[in-house]
């Protein structure tokens, strides 16, 4: 009988502290008297708290490969990237087209699930005997992901106790006061949220950029640096003409000075002959 009134004893104390741990969060809306005045500050020195968390996570890699090759044929070699990429679904960001004298050059920039992107590589380089260029980077991004985690708990944990003490506040000055603070706190929030978005957008789609160029014929090439050189005398003449125009004043006082510098010569020229 008396252990059990032991057993009894020790359960109502463990009933009455969990239930002091959880009155700082009962957010019933009920009205108190006044808010201390230490409360406010004290959440503001909150703010940035550390926050434990779970290290047994999967590791959060970025995976940036970049390959550069020759062809000798632009298209069919645009096509096989492109029914690859379709294949394991990925899609174009963006691509590039460069005309030089002597070679033409495409870039394709892909982006695909980060558990392709192997294969995704193979089957766009198949083929391929030589490369300008091949690299692949991996950036493990696994401790900025868990402090960024951690800060947006403790961030949102905060708000939530403002919001609680804005339900409790009895007079201007402590409404403003808090509504300052947890604007303050929502830019943090979204500031931080934006990055997790942006790294797990980077860890979930690998970025593939695949350049290739084909070599253009040297008759071609001097071609087109005879029509490159032609177009650009002509702009130059243009050119030429514009700034004429720009100085014309100038252009009329020095033609006038050198007219009257001969009128000036001539007539003296002629009194001499005349004396």
């Amino acid at each position: 009988m008396q252990r059990l009134l032991y057993i009894l004893l020790f359960a109502a104390f463990l009933s009455c502290t969990n239930n002091g741990g959880n009155s700082s969060y009962d957010y019933s809306g009920e009205e108190m008297t006044a808010i201390p005045e230490d409360q406010i500050e004290k959440l503001d020195s909150e703010n940035g708290t550390d926050v434990n968390v779970n290290e047994n996570i999967e590791r959060k890699l970025i995976k940036d490969g970049r390959v550069e090759f020759e062809t000798n044929d632009l298209s069919e070699t645009r096509k096989i990237i492109l029914d690859a990429a379709k294949k394991y679904n990925a899609y174009v960001s963006s691509e590039q087209e460069y005309k030089y004298s002597e070679k033409i050059n495409i870039t394709l920039v892909l982006r695909v699930p980060a558990e392709k992107f192997d294969l995704l590589l193979q089957e766009s380089i198949q083929g391929v005997k030589r490369f300008d260029n091949k690299e692949v980077h991996v950036m493990d991004v696994t401790e900025e992901f868990l402090d960024i985690q951690a800060r947006l708990k403790t961030k949102k944990e905060l708000e939530y106790r403002y919001l609680a003490l804005l339900k409790q506040a009895k007079n201007v000055s402590d409404i403003l006061e808090i509504e300052e603070k947890m604007g303050q706190l929502r830019s943090d929030i979204e500031s931080i949220e934006g990055r997790m978005k942006y790294l797990q957008s980077q860890v979930r789609f690998s970025t593939l950029t695949v350049s290739f160029y084909e070599t253009v014929p040297n008759s071609v090439s001097f071609g087109n640096k005879f029509k490159y050189g032609f177009k650009n005398g002509w702009e130059n003449l243009i050119w030429f003409f514009v700034g004429l125009i720009n100085i014309w004043p100038f252009i009329i006082i020095i033609a006038v000075s050198v007219w009257g510098l001969i009128v000036y010569r001539r007539n003296r020229r002629e009194k001499k002959k005349s004396s």
